[in-house]
């Protein structure tokens, strides 16, 4: 049997930003308050662009979810259920699927979700709010991962806690290296690249037809099959290899 091992310093950091949305609302009701929650405005005049790195963010304009009115009370109610949720996943050092938390609501009574649409919405006010991501809480999307085929070497942090080094050429087969639902620094580190550029392919027969005629050897690139609407894990993966290994990043369509 494995070791489990600790839980890494992002995963605390996401329970303590947890513990504290929770500890507000129950310090509310401790003095006979109406708890509530303060989420920013998802409104078209509370956006603003980044310019340092060239996203759109959230304003501080903030709205508040009540429990004044019954509608705002289940939401509340549905929050506080997703806390305990992510906690325990965190604590046993376990993920699960955006897909699973909505079915998984089933056994919460009164607090159940009516539709995935309403999970998904709850899970990203908890990335605003604490300005984590939702991988910190171990959850990610019901999704296969794309693939990577190239001369790039990177370094995963295996389930064992252990880093492996892969290169997504010489160490995986004609499917290529799959991409985790998480990409961020902590869980995959880029040791080198021996390329010029990243081809970003959206259908997988041309991924595969590239990949037999070796296109990544002889242009010396890293192709990266999006499977159609690229997921966040392979967008997030596209950018940091053109800011981290100032590589251009190209896309076939």
């Amino acid at each position: 049997m494995s070791k489990k091992k600790a839980a890494p310093p992002e995963t605390n950091k996401a329970v303590d930003a947890l513990y504290k949305i929770a500890e507000e609302i129950y310090e509310e009701l401790n003095v006979g308050q109406i708890p509530k929650m303060k989420i920013p405005l998802r409104t078209k005049a509370n956006i603003r662009f980044d310019s340092k790195h060239s996203v759109w963010k959230y304003g501080s304009l903030m709205g508040v979810r009540s429990a004044k009115k019954l509608k705002g009370a289940l939401m509340l109610l549905r929050t506080m259920h997703v806390l305990e949720f992510i906690r325990d996943m965190i604590r046993e050092n376990k993920s699960s699927t955006l897909r699973e938390m909505y079915y998984i609501s089933e056994g919460w009574d009164i607090a159940k979700f009516h539709a995935q649409d309403e999970s998904n919405l709850l899970a990203e006010d908890l990335e605003v709010i604490t300005q984590l991501l939702r991988e910190d809480f171990k959850l990610r999307p019901e999704e296969s991962g794309a693939s990577v085929i190239g001369n790039l070497t990177l370094e995963e942090i295996t389930r064992n806690g252990e880093r492996k080094r892969i290169n997504c050429r010489d160490d995986v087969g004609d499917a290529g290296y799959t991409i985790p639902y998480n990409v961020e620094k902590e869980k995959v580190k880029f040791v080198e690249a021996d390329a010029k550029f990243v081809l970003a392919i959206e259908t997988g027969g041309m991924f595969d037809r590239l990949v037999e005629n070796g296109f990544d050897d002889d242009a010396k690139c890293i192709l990266v099959h999006l499977k159609g609407q690229p997921s966040r894990s392979t967008r997030r993966l596209l950018k940091r290899l053109n800011e981290e290994m100032k590589l251009p990043v190209a896309t076939y369509t």
